[in-house]
């Protein structure tokens, strides 16, 4: 059987829009409360039919906005590969109904143009992007960090600039500190390109865009949020609740190391599953409640490597 013409998204994709969908700060933009992050498994090294089960059960599920950047993988650049493959097997026909988002700001290539905030880095990056994904357009385009040493304003007439030529119909910034930020919001807004949403690290155990006055500021605004690692990516979860599994990140050091899992931290897993517990939830659900719950918080990023653990996410919500 031919893999590009079996997968017809679930006809009933959109019965719960009225418990999904949260508008985006001022904008016309709804965006699902869970989105899908294709951080980390989604590269070359993720089995591709695994990628497959994923997106589609998201979109079965109402998921409409998947999440990307230059240098997602790994390999940098293969998760939009990935992506590149699953629209042409699968979601072009539906390419309308997604909201696709991608960033360039981190390390990407060789040289002195292949990082930060310069207009010819993002302008390439954001075309290589759109060679890789297979896409005319993207919806909207991130700034991934905060560049102090180009000149903001050359940092976001490129934002401008590429709304303008029509490669991103909206313009994000992620990572950026406080001050930056109201800088971006004002010049964008002077331009008739307003700041769509800001992506940041929002967690139980990370608090910095409430503590730094970005959450407030973004409400204020009409500024939608974004959260990234809500999980903090995997502690707040029932994985370590007994233990380091031998196939986790932990065990294999990979952006998690044992030394996070201090005894105080194991305790604070301990009582944040037993909540759940009495809750009727999960140690994840939990978690992502505490996000979805703060004032401002628009949609939070979850990134998967099965179905069950978008499932699981999903329950959250739905």
């Amino acid at each position: 059987m031919d893999v590009k013409s079996i997968y017809t998204a679930a006809a009933n994709r959109y019965e719960r829009a009225s418990d999904l969908y949260v508008r985006c700060g001022r904008s016309g933009v709804l965006l699902p409360k869970l989105s899908l992050g294709f951080w980390h498994n989604f590269g070359d090294e993720a089995p591709y039919e695994r990628s497959r089960a994923i997106t589609h059960y998201a979109f079965d599920h109402g998921i409409t906005h998947f999440d990307l950047a230059n240098n997602y993988g790994p390999p940098y650049g293969t998760a939009e590969e990935t992506f590149g493959r699953l629209m042409d097997d699968d979601f072009r026909p539906y390419r309308d109904e997604l909201f696709i988002s991608t960033k360039a700001g981190y390390n990407m290539w060789e040289g002195p143009y292949g990082e930060w905030g310069s207009r010819k880095y993002l302008i390439s990056s954001l075309d290589q992007s759109l060679r890789r994904m297979h896409l005319d357009y993207v919806d909207l385009f991130y700034s991934h960090r905060f560049d102090p040493l180009t000149p903001v304003e050359e940092t976001l007439q490129a934002l401008v600039d590429i709304v303008r030529a029509g490669k991103a119909l909206y313009v994000g910034i992620s990572n950026w500190p406080l001050e930056p930020l109201k800088f971006a919001e004002q010049y964008l807004r002077e331009r008739d390109v307003p700041l769509l949403i800001y992506q940041g690290k929002l967690n139980l155990l990370n608090r910095e865009p409430i503590d730094e006055g970005i959450m407030d500021f973004c409400h204020e605004k009409g500024i939608g949020f974004i959260a990234f690692s809500p999980l903090a990516q995997g502690l707040l979860t029932d994985r370590y609740v007994n233990g380091i599994p031998s196939d986790s990140r932990m065990a294999k050091e990979k952006f998690l190391r044992s030394e996070n899992l201090t005894a105080q931290m194991l305790d604070y897993i301990h009582e944040l599953h037993a909540k759940a517990v009495a809750n009727g939830r999960t140690t994840a659900q939990e978690a992502l409640s505490w996000v979805l719950e703060q004032k401002g918080t628009t949609s939070v990023l979850v990134g998967v490597s099965s179905v069950a653990q978008l499932e699981d996410n999903l329950r959250t919500v739905l």
